[in-house]
């Protein structure tokens, strides 16, 4: 059954409408499995390693800015003679 809902795409959609009942069946079962002493612990590191997911995600974009920034830019001179260039030889062809 759980591979039928992770392979076929067609399934997907119904689990991100979840609502209430459904919620609360799920949070109790994540109570009767942890415990109700463990949710804190729980929930700390799970907003936890959003949170290290969402920085890495960060200094990904950020790194990728950083390299298309430091990539050389042509002066107007240089793409003029790069134009000139190509409309010569498109013209010799």
């Amino acid at each position: 059954m759980l591979m039928t809902i992770i392979v076929d795409t067609t399934v997907q959609p119904m689990l991100a409408m979840l609502g209430l009942p459904e919620m609360l069946v799920i949070l109790a079962i994540v109570v009767v499995l942890f415990g109700a002493s463990k949710l804190p612990q729980l929930g700390k590191g799970m907003g936890e390693a959003i949170g290290n997911f969402k920085k890495a995600q960060r200094a990904s974009a950020d790194e990728a800015n950083e390299a298309i920034d430091a990539t050389p830019k042509l002066t107007s001179s240089q793409a003029e003679s790069v134009t000139t260039e190509f409309e010569q030889d498109k013209s010799n062809a």
